[in-house]
Parts: C-alpha cells; sequence; structure tokens
C-alpha cells in the first residue's frame, strides 16, 4: 500500500512546486508592467537604493496594480528595514492606525523581509482588493492580504507627504 502512495506523494509534491513556480515571478502578477520612473534614495550622501516603479497604467492609478522595485546599494539588516518602515507608515497614518495594528504589521514585514546586501532586489507588488506580494529577486517570499496594510506600505513613496517628495515624482514619472 505505500508503494502506491509514493507516486502519488511525489505528483503532490510536484504539483505544489510548480505551483509555486508560477508565483516565483513579480512578473507573474502584473503582465505587460512598464517602468514607469526610477531615482535613486541617498541618506546623508550615502546611496541606500535604487528604486524603479512598474505599472500597465500610465499615469498611475490608484485601482491598478503596480511593482515597487528596490535594488540595494548597501547592506542593512531586517530589522533595521522594518523600524525604518515602521516609523515612516506611524508618521504618515498618525492615530488612524492603531498600536495593535502597527504592532501587526511589524510582524508582517518582520516575516516578509530579509536582511539585504549590495545588488538585493525586493519588490513588492500591490493588488488591489487583495493585499501585496513581496518578493526578493524572483522569488515570493510572502503574500499579505490585508488591503490597508499595503496601502500604508507603499504610502512610505507614494504618498503626497512622503519624506523624499523628488523621489516619488521621479518614480511617478514626473520629474526628469
Amino acid at each position: 500500500m505505500n508503494r502506491q502512495r509514493t507516486p502519488l506523494r511525489h505528483g503532490l509534491w510536484l504539483l505544489v512546486l510548480l505551483s509555486c513556480q508560477a508565483l516565483a515571478n513579480w512578473q507573474d502578477s502584473l503582465p505587460g508592467a512598464q517602468i514607469l520612473g526610477s531615482g535613486e534614495f541617498r541618506k546623508y550622501g550615502f546611496d541606500v537604493y535604487s528604486a524603479r516603479l512598474w505599472s500597465t497604467s500610465r499615469p498611475l492609478a490608484g485601482d491598478q496594480p503596480f511593482a515597487l522595485e528596490l535594488i540595494y546599494q548597501r547592506s542593512i539588516s531586517r530589522d533595521d528595514l522594518v523600524n525604518a518602515s515602521v516609523r515612516e507608515i506611524k508618521r504618515l497614518a498618525g492615530t488612524s492606525v492603531s498600536a495593535e495594528q502597527l504592532a501587526s504589521w511589524q510582524a508582517q514585514m518582520h516575516q516578509s523581509f530579509v536582511d539585504v546586501q549590495t545588488g538585493t532586489r525586493l519588490t513588492g507588488v500591490y493588488l488591489p482588493g487583495q493585499g501585496v506580494r513581496f518578493f526578493l529577486g524572483q522569488q515570493l517570499l510572502r503574500d499579505v492580504t490585508d488591503l490597508q496594510f499595503a496601502k500604508a506600505f507603499f504610502a512610505i513613496w507614494l504618498d503626497p507627504r512622503t519624506n523624499n517628495p523628488e523621489l516619488r515624482q521621479q518614480l511617478l514619472g514626473a520629474a526628469p
């Protein structure tokens, strides 16, 4: 009886691996996407990352999916990435986000992010009505189905009140 189950188990594992591969490429979530804009983020004169915003619509529409790709120029720990993101979300959201919700989002980011090195490519794909998918290169790291978190996360770069309005304009294709 175990011999009969072995081919079935192998077949099931193959299906699982193939389905994971289907989500392993962020471009599959955004067929036909093109770069809207790109820019560099520097802090204290040091290059931190290059950013590219991908979308299927020009200009970016709020109800359309998009991808934000960050290519790091230096090593940064996961904890530092999470802490910087939490600070910005808290600054932009103010009292509209509870401490409990922020703590939950911090845990989501901790599970979604990795330590980065020079050349590491992280991409977040915003899917309206669904949430966000985080990719390391072409590998799916995590699918977060909290739409409010997804909006708050991408606001770090795309909200008009962002700390880096020049980068926002570049990403949106509105600046040279």
